[in-house]
């Protein structure tokens, strides 16, 4: 299993120069340098401009690959891989963990309680108790969140007001994703207040997606919400959009890659201002920065995405208030 054997070849543009880091770099470099473990999910691909972001970050603060950072990219096949993959970088003696978001926290967290953890886009790290509080992290974990849990409850009220005769909406959500136990909980409250009714479909794997489909299509959903998730963001989770498109399910996602590649609309913090942001906490890190002591940030940017497209093909007219609000309307 690829993901098992660990770091691939990972080729992104990085100000307009393709840069590879390959198998063969670590007995290269001297031992000074510093190594940081990377916590990913197949397609490596999916990652690309985040990879992008954080070393933007990372440039601004003097890093360079090879030079005075090493990167150990570990990329899983299923989430059930993370835990061997994060263990593998515990064995390594990498002097930092960044995992991106709470279903790689979790198996880092598990196997080491000592090496610095970074998150870049955590969906709610208080409530699922991998950090103390926002302002004291506690632990040796800390980084950057999204607020997935207040997030979830956003994106069901814009999903309500662009579509107010929907009542019966449908819920794509991953029970293998720490952050959607009280993402579900904050949906249920935002629902009951709106008055509309939801109905869980829960999908751990792309293999899933069909019969999740089928379970909220026979439910008579007429509108559908897509917890952010990794397996959501991935190349495979694009298929989400072109099957409610298909399904004719006005749908909400929570990553703008997604209303993109045909979903109807996506409220989403942004992601790669996250990453970019997260460079900050790795070198403070390096420098003898405790985890414990600085702060979780939120994100600051918030980004409402309509695909004006998909709209017109499923014979939608959207109100002009919302349309107004949004950021990028794609036509």
């Amino acid at each position: 299993m690829l993901g098992i054997i660990g770091r691939r070849k990972l080729i992104v543009a990085l100000g307009g120069v393709a840069v590879t880091w390959p198998l063969g770099l670590q007995a290269q470099q001297p031992s000074k340098i510093a190594k940081i473990g990377f916590l990913g999910l197949n397609p490596a691909s999916s990652f690309t401009t985040r990879i992008e972001a954080l070393w933007k970050g990372l440039h601004q603060l003097g890093y360079v690959e090879g030079k005075n950072l090493l990167v150990e990219y570990q990329w899983a096949d299923t989430v059930d891989q993370l835990p061997e993959l994060a263990a593998q970088l515990v064995r390594m003696k990498v002097n930092l963990i960044f995992a991106p978001a709470s279903t790689f926290v979790e198996p880092a967290r598990q196997v080491t309680k000592t090496i610095p953890i970074v998150f870049a886009s955590h969906a709610d790290p208080v409530g699922v108790g991998h950090v103390q509080s926002l302002a004291h992290p506690g632990g040796n974990l800390t980084g950057l969140s999204m607020l997935n849990t207040e997030l979830a409850a956003k994106e069901l009220e814009i999903l309500h007001e662009a579509i107010p005769q929907s009542t019966r909406i449908g819920i794509l959500w991953n029970p293998t994703t720490p952050s959607h136990g009280p993402a579900m909980q904050s949906l249920q409250d935002a629902a009951s207040s709106l008055g509309v009714r939801l109905y869980p479909a829960p999908t751990q794997r792309v293999e899933d997606f069909e019969s999740a489909f089928a379970s909220i299509l026979g439910a008579n959903a007429d509108s559908l919400l897509v917890l952010a998730s990794p397996m959501s963001y991935s190349d495979r989770g694009m298929l989400l959009a072109q099957l409610a498109l298909k399904n004719r399910l006005p749908a909400m996602f929570g990553f703008n890659e997604n209303a993109e590649a045909g979903g109807l609309m996506s409220y989403s913090a942004d992601i790669l201002d996250l990453y970019r942001r997260s460079a900050v906490y790795i070198d403070k890190i390096l420098k003898g920065a405790s985890p414990a002591d600085l702060p979780v940030e939120q994100a600051s940017k918030y980004e409402l995405v309509i695909n004006l497209k998909t709209a017109k093909a499923l014979d939608l007219e959207l109100p002009a208030g919302l349309l107004a609000r949004a950021d990028k309307i794609i036509e």
